[in-house]
Order: C-alpha cells, then structure tokens, then sequence
C-alpha cells in the first residue's frame, strides 16, 4: 500500500510539474517608472502589471533582463515568450510579433538643461548633439531631422548622464520615463513637443493569438476591477 501511496504522489507531482506553465517575459530594467533596477530587483510598473496578468492567466512570469534592441531577436528565437519594456506599437514591428491591446499611452519629448533656451522643437536640434536610446522612439524620430548629430546609447541612464555631463546637448526620450528622470537628476527640464501619441503593448510572437487573447482578456478585467488604476498611482503619483 506505502508503495502504491508513493508511486501515486510521484505520478501526481510529476502531472503537476507539467501543467505547471512558466512565462518568460523580457524587459529592459532601465526604463524608469516602467522597469528598473531597486535593490538587486527588477521592478516598476510594467513588472508589476505583467505579473498580474500572469495571476489572470495562471501563469507563472519569469522576468529576463535584456537589452532594448536585443528582445525582438530573444523573442523570435524563442528565448523568451513575451516582452514588456515600454514597447510603442509599430508597423514595421507587427511585421514580426504579435501585439496585445494597448495598455499606455506615451508620448516624445526633448530633455536638455535647466539653462537651455534655444532647443524649443524638433528642428531646432540642428547642428546640435542629440542623445537617443538605440532602438527607442527617440532613435527614429532623431533620424529624421536633417543636420542633428546623433548619439546612440544603450540605455536611459547613460544618456541622462551624457546630458548633464555636458557630453550632448539634449536627449529624446518618453515622456513618463523623462519626467521620472528629470525629477530625481536636478539641473534639467523638459521640453513638449509635438508628435504622435505612442501606444505601449505587450508582444508575443507570430501566430501566438491564443496567448495574446488570453492576455487582453486579462487586461480588460485588471482595467474594470480597478487594479490598473491601482498601479497608475503607485507609479506615477
């Protein structure tokens, strides 16, 4: 009987183990308020919305830090199942993922310093030094602007440091992760500009509606139970 008993637990440990679903979601931790390093932890808005859904959809979420340009290719070589980094919705990157339903609405703008009055526009960046996050928004938006000598880094931080280091003469970033930096790094402002509204979602990869529907679904309840506006104010306010 003991042993009956025994090879019943391993059979039933071992069903457990392989229903058990794990999510591996990548992130790029340098994108405050969204994701971002706190005391060896990766944490933020995003991470935290992520982890909800996984409640949702009875998923486990594994996070994975990784370089910005560097989540479409973990993606698409299935070295992880999802991103969420404040990623814009993109034609060219519906090419190669699958988007959930949006989940932020974001916007660009110019950060230079305090004392900066002749950057009030996009075109007023020419012949100047302008910081951008390889693969953001801000990239391709700088690309654009004939003139304007731009300067790639890896990461948000590294730019704010240029910037007021005097290395760059103004950076483009989003507007949440802009306004969380100028906040904490004093001697800098911001600068509104006119652009196209930017929506962030969740990619999966191609021909993976299942998991994306269940994600939406997801979603809509997080939103009409009040929980998202919960982490609005926990991270924005």
């Amino acid at each position: 009987m003991k042993k009956i008993l025994g090879v019943l637990l391993l059979v039933l440990m071992g069903t457990i183990s392989f229903t058990k679903e794990v999510l591996y979601v990548g992130t790029n931790a340098e994108f405050a308020p969204f994701e971002y390093m706190k005391d060896g932890e990766i944490v933020g808005f995003d991470i935290d919305l992520i982890n909800k859904i996984g409640e949702k959809i009875g998923k486990e979420i594994k996070i994975k830090n990784i370089a910005f340009d560097g989540l479409l290719p973990a993606l698409q070589t299935n070295k992880i199942d999802l991103i969420i980094a404040g990623m814009t919705v993109t034609k060219e990157r519906e090419k190669f993922v699958d988007f959930s339903k949006d989940y932020f609405i974001a916007n660009q703008v110019i950060v230079v310093p305090e004392n900066e009055n002749t950057i009030i526009d996009m075109e007023s960046l020419k012949n100047k030094k302008v910081g951008v996050v390889l693969g953001y928004t801000g990239d391709l938006m700088v690309s654009k602007v004939e003139g304007v000598n731009k300067i790639q880094y890896n990461s948000a931080p590294s730019s704010i440091m240029a910037l007021k280091g005097g290395k760059i003469d103004a950076m483009i970033l989003d507007s949440a992760p802009a306004q969380s930096y100028v906040a904490k790094n004093k001697g800098l402002k911001i600068i509104n500009i006119d652009t196209e509204v930017e929506k962030y979602a969740i990619a999966a990869g191609k021909n993976n509606q299942n998991l994306i529907n269940e994600i939406n679904k997801a979603l809509d309840e997080i939103k009409s139970q009040g929980i998202y506006d919960e982490l609005i104010i926990k991270h924005f306010n």
